[in-house]
């Protein structure tokens, strides 16, 4: 596509050349525009994407009216990250040529890698009403309402391409994911597993093991966990799922283990440091599970999960006052959050105050109906520590 620009860009060049004033052709010929824009071509081809856009600049400067110069710049500024400026050449562009769809392609590709999904789906939007047939399209499209929260638009799309393109990955993975957002688990599951042990992508496989942990199916999460470290063992939350795994098999000193891998990867991991702390409280070792609570506190003091694990650690460890504080303030913040309350259950009864366990007892009451109509009903479990 590059490279098609270039040449149309410097036709349109010659076609000017005429009308250029005495001035223009003076600085064409001061610049040699030819020969710039070959070397930035080159450059650009050839990966130098900071000598490609000094060069593009230097020519858009002196030939505005080049529409692929103005475009393969924005190229090169995206390549570098740079989407602002990039959506700025792209639009610019557009003004000249609003009718090139792969100059628009590009400005919503450079606003969905930017992360701005609104503004991404305006431009795919366009291009699909224009050529509802493409895939492509349609793809990012379905992607950018399910990134947007229009997931009713998104699986209204994709179904129907998927139905269409049953090999085509991309659809499948969008789907799959818009199934994901709309609550319908197992089957967005079904699609990402098909993109991961199709493309072998890291990515699909992650998911797929976070989500077979979620439906507790822990030999699927165990494998798709050991497919993502096979292919990158720099992965920390493929680790983090071994340590669950371990965890819901009762080995706490092999969930460790992997926590720590996952922590030496990534330090400011809180999942890890709470699992971690996890783990360690199990095994009796109090000291050292305070010493990761703390440091992830001081990450993050309002982290309600942090609080309630602190404060086991402190009602094990005989300090009270202390554990009262923390369970009190998880509550505050978290009041739909079982586990604090079964703690200051147990705790308030345990400091002779028998009205306050009461009430934390039928709170809990209340709270284990729900949880098990919810079980049974979606067959999903929640983490332990770090609910927030």
């Amino acid at each position: 596509m590059q490279a098609k620009r270039g040449k149309i860009g410097w036709q349109l060049a010659v076609l000017l050349a005429g009308v250029l004033s005495s001035a223009g052709l003076a600085r064409a010929q001061e610049t040699d525009p030819k020969q710039l824009f070959q070397e930035a071509d080159r450059a650009q081809q050839s990966g130098d994407y900071n000598t490609a856009v000094k060069d593009y600049e230097q020519l858009v400067r002196v030939h505005p009216e080049i529409v692929s110069a103005q475009a393969n710049l924005g190229v090169a500024l995206a390549a570098l990250g740079r989407y602002d400026e990039a959506i700025r050449q792209y639009e610019i562009a557009l003004a000249e040529a609003p009718d090139d769809p792969a100059l628009r392609l590009d400005l919503g590709l450079a606003y969905y890698k930017k992360g701005d999904f609104a503004g991404a789906a305006a431009q795919f939007a366009a291009l699909h009403k224009a050529k509802p047939s493409d895939v492509r399209i349609a793809t990012l499209l379905g992607n950018c309402e399910v990134q947007l929260g229009l997931v009713g638009e998104a699986l209204a799309l994709l179904e129907p391409l998927g139905k269409a393109n049953p090999d085509n990955l991309d659809v499948e993975w969008a789907l799959g994911t818009a199934l994901i957002r709309a609550g319908q688990t197992r089957a967005g599951l079904e699609r990402v597993q098909k993109v991961a042990d199709r493309s072998h992508s890291i990515e699909a496989y992650q998911l797929a093991a976070d989500l077979y942990l979620g439906l507790t199916y822990f030999d699927q999460a165990r494998a798709d966990a050991e497919a993502v470290i096979k292919l990158n063992p720099q992965v920390p939350k493929a680790y983090v799922v071994l340590g669950l795994v371990d965890d819901y098999a009762g080995d706490p000193k092999g969930a460790a283990e992997e926590y720590q891998k996952a922590l030496q990867l990534d330090p400011k991991d809180t999942q890890a440091r709470l699992q971690l702390a996890n783990a360690l409280f199990i095994l009796r070792k109090l000291d050292a599970a305070r010493q990761q609570i703390e440091q992830l506190l001081a990450q993050d003091p309002k982290s309600s999960a942090g609080l309630y694990e602190r404060g086991r650690i402190e009602n094990a460890q005989g300090q009270l006052p202390a554990a009262l504080k923390d369970f009190q303030a998880v509550e505050q913040s978290d009041p739909q959050w079982l586990l604090p309350h079964v703690d200051l259950a147990a705790l308030y009864f345990r400091l002779n105050q028998p009205s306050e366990g009461a009430r934390e007892k039928k709170i809990v009451d209340h709270l284990r109906t729900q949880e098990r109509k919810r079980r049974d009903q979606n067959h999903v479990i929640s983490p332990q520590i770090h609910s927030q």
